[in-house]
């Protein structure tokens, strides 16, 4: 693993070494490409260690139905993606997928749920399933919950897993197949050549083909090689709790127990820039939502607090392009890095390697989409 940057040589030049761009390079190699991350390391904005787990289904995609099909097929793909890199890294990435539930604390939050997903059902043919639970046939499935919730909406195809565990996962696979990750400070400058670019101030690197996977900053490097990222940072804050007996089977959208045991509560949205601070007003109404979810966590202690940026577009859903401009320049961004990373390892990286479309729905996650059509 590099420490520094210098001068040297790459056929793929990854920018960012979150899960976003380690699953991209781990599936570039499986195609047997040579491949270099350029990772800022801890000091980065990495939404990676702020991530809450969750590998899901429901309610993404409600605006575009092809985030719901492109979602779906990633939650498909992934025990055979942590069957992969289990084998590889020796890691259990605890990937669970039993469904998982949305709880509802009125019932006009359920029904507005059920009706989010209803139409994108319609949209999709019929083809999604959810199921709505009133507060009896919840409680019969988590008999922990608490009386003043209305009920839930439940997603066969949802999940969760360790995200720390998957990054390091994905890290020991890349490096043993003899993947490169170079740590510095952040890519300021790609350059294209004649063939190929230049990473970094010159001389830099030089790579044949560049995938922009900075997150955050894909926004600034994107332009450089004529791509468009228009993505800005939203706050999510998570609570760690200690570690109780196991009493929660199923991920919910607000509440997680982990492997070990700890409990995890995180349902926050902010737009405050690029603070990542926790503040106790969030954490405050985080705690009391997880406590009327869950009675039983009232005197449950509080180990640790963290926020993290989420990387959002302008709809919300990710930005997959290749440069026109700039042959060989790529851009991978999204906010689900977890749920994403088996269609990014073993179906979008395949394309980047230069083979098809990995659906047909691809041109959907263009930027492209967020062009204002000049007036008549």
């Amino acid at each position: 693993m590099g420490d520094k940057q210098g001068m040297g040589e790459t056929e793929y030049a990854v920018i960012g070494g979150g899960l976003v761009g380690l699953a991209v390079a781990f599936g570039l190699q499986r195609e047997g490409r040579r491949v270099t991350v350029f990772d800022e390391g801890d000091v980065a904005f990495r939404a990676s260690r702020g991530n809450f787990g969750l590998v899901w289904v429901q309610g993404k995609g409600v605006a575009m139905p092809d985030y719901a099909r492109w979602t779906r097929l990633s939650a498909a793909l992934w025990p055979d993606l942590a069957a992969e890199l289990e084998a590889e890294s020796g890691l259990d990435l605890e990937l669970r997928q039993p469904g998982g539930f949305d709880i509802c604390l009125d019932d006009e939050e359920l029904a507005a749920g059920e009706a989010r997903l209803g139409a994108l059902r319609a949209r999709l043919g019929g083809d999604y399933p959810f199921e709505v639970m009133g507060h009896n046939r919840l409680r019969r499935m988590l008999p922990h919950i608490g009386p003043k919730v209305a009920g839930a909406i439940y997603g066969p195809e949802d999940g969760h897993t360790n995200p720390l565990y998957l990054l390091r996962a994905l890290t020991a696979a890349f490096t043993r197949r003899g993947g490169q990750i170079v740590s510095g400070p952040a890519i300021q400058d790609i350059a294209p050549l004649g063939s190929g670019f230049r990473i970094g101030r010159a001389p830099g690197w030089r790579a044949e083909k560049v995938v922009l996977c900075a997150g955050l900053g894909n926004a600034r490097l994107a332009p450089q090689v004529g791509l468009d990222a228009p993505v800005k940072p939203n706050r999510g804050q998570v609570l760690i709790c200690e570690r109780v007996k196991p009493f929660l089977p199923y991920p919910t959208a607000q509440v997680r127990q982990v492997g070990e045991g700890a409990v995890q509560i995180g349902d926050s949205k902010e737009d405050v820039g690029f603070d990542d601070s926790t503040t106790p007003r969030v954490a405050a109404a985080m705690a009391k939502r997880a406590v009327r979810i869950f009675p039983m966590l009232e005197n449950v202690r509080v180990v640790r607090t963290w926020g993290a940026l989420r990387v959002m577009s302008q709809d919300g859903h990710p930005v997959y392009d290749r440069s026109q401009t700039c042959p060989g320049a790529y851009l991978v961004t999204c906010h689900s890095g977890v749920t994403l990373a088996a269609g990014h390892a073993l179906r979008l990286a395949p394309w980047i390697a230069g083979g098809e479309p990995p659906v047909p729905y691809l041109e959907s996650f263009s930027a492209q989409r967020f062009a204002v059509s000049p007036a008549a």
